[in-house]
């Protein structure tokens, strides 16, 4: 039996180097999914935040990819991953600590809970871009599917937890508190990534110039503004960002103060997201095989936009079942989409643009999020929060017009490489 079959059959979770590195980032994302829901919580409850000073916390979260997004992925392709990687979430780990000893002092303030979302949001542009580098340099080529689906999947649990857990603790011990298993998520995996174990590195190419940092990043910026598969997907990536982040600007205030539910069950209802998005990491890849990736993509991400249309629906009594089925049938959708698009991406992009092109791609993508915030903020202060979740979340159902004027739509399966 060859070293690739015994691997195959194995499973990927059978690999140190693969299972240290979705332990870490299972305990890392439900430590995130808490402060989704924590941070409004603490918001709302503790620092009695109006609507669009909560949104204004989701933006800064984002701020960073307009900033720094695109010199990110040059950098990153410079530097070395792993410890580029635990260095942000050590940092991560020390802003999310302080939000508690701040209000242990008396001194926490709104202004405070900011300037760590900007900053996290910061390390977060420089981790998730060496993420995507990480994964390809531990699995090979045709793991990458199997291997971002586990991750996927490990996520959707997780966050099931984390924003179950959340409201639960908010209500039990407080939103304050809370937050420090966000803060030791983060030590969790900088921990793990700490005892992962570099493959040995083969023969090496002979060495190149390398362009200067601004020039690099021009070359990622044209290879995706010149792919006709990369460039609709950053398009669609950007409009579903912006207007899906609207949604989870607003979505903890409408149930606090339009639908009238407590603490706890704000936890417990987002945690159906993380039910639906479980489900969808776990039929990516039998869906991908029965309809083809590009088709499964267009499916997961038309049915997801119009499934979003349910959550302005809910109320109280048998109308929370529409927040249930809208916001897990969205998360679904969306995790089914990413793991085929990251598969796709790590595939299908030369290793040496791998950083490049993928901030080049959030930097649209992850950028729109501060402006969708924004803007659901501003249209729940103005026209009410309800008719605001309505108006982003009819924009993300129209997100997925952009994979319909693409090659993506002519097509059964996503190429596996550029056309010469």
């Amino acid at each position: 039996m060859t070293a690739v079959a015994e691997r195959r059959r194995a499973g990927l979770l059978r690999q140190r180097n693969f299972r240290l590195l979705w332990i870490g980032e299972t305990v890392s994302t439900a430590g995130s999914a808490m402060a989704v829901v924590g941070i409004p919580l603490l918001a709302v409850t503790v620092l009695h935040a109006g609507t669009f000073a909560v949104a204004v916390l989701t933006a800064a979260a984002y701020l960073p990819w307009l900033v720094i997004g695109l010199p990110a992925g040059a950098w990153v392709d410079r530097l070395p991953t792993r410890p580029l990687m635990i260095t942000c979430d050590v940092i991560s780990a020390l802003l999310f600590a302080s939000l508690p000893a701040a209000a242990w002092i008396g001194v926490l303030s709104t202004g405070q809970v900011v300037a760590v979302a900007l900053l996290a949001g910061a390390a977060n542009v420089f981790f998730a871009t060496a993420y995507q580098i990480c994964l390809p340099s531990l699995v090979t080529k045709a793991e990458l599917v199997e291997g971002n689906a586990k991750l996927q999947g490990a996520a959707s649990v997780a966050a099931i937890g984390g924003r179950g857990a959340a409201g639960l603790a908010a209500e039990a011990i407080g939103a304050v508190p809370a937050l420090l298993v966000n803060a030791a998520s983060f030590l969790v995996s900088a921990g793990c990534l700490l005892r992962i174990r570099p493959p040995v590195p083969g023969p090496s190419a002979p060495a190149r110039a390398r362009p200067a940092r601004r020039a690099s990043v021009g070359e990622g910026i044209r290879f995706v503004a010149r792919d006709p598969y990369l460039r609709p997907l950053t398009f669609y990536g950007a409009v579903a960002n912006l207007a899906y982040t609207g949604n989870l600007a607003l979505v903890v205030v409408f149930l606090v103060r339009v639908v009238g539910l407590g603490a706890a069950a704000v936890g417990l209802l987002t945690a159906a997201s993380g039910i639906g998005s479980l489900l969808g990491a776990l039929f990516a890849v039998p869906l991908a095989r029965v309809f083809g990736t590009a088709r499964a993509l267009i499916l997961a991400c038309l049915g997801s936009g119009l499934a979003g249309l349910l959550i302005p629906l809910t109320g109280p009594g048998p109308r929370i079942a529409c927040y249930v089925a809208g916001s897990a049938t969205v998360a679904g959708g969306i995790a089914a989409g990413n793991v085929i698009v990251r598969s796709f991406l790590q595939g299908y992009t030369p290793p040496s643009m791998l950083g490049r092109v993928t901030a080049s791609m959030r930097f649209l993508g992850q950028g729109a999020v501060p402006l969708g915030a924004l803007l659901a903020g501003a249209l729940g202060a103005s026209l009410g929060v309800r008719i605001g979740l309505w108006a982003v979340l009819a924009i993300y159902a129209g997100s997925g017009s952009f994979l319909l004027t693409s090659p993506i739509c002519t097509v059964r399966n996503l190429p596996a490489r550029p056309a010469p």
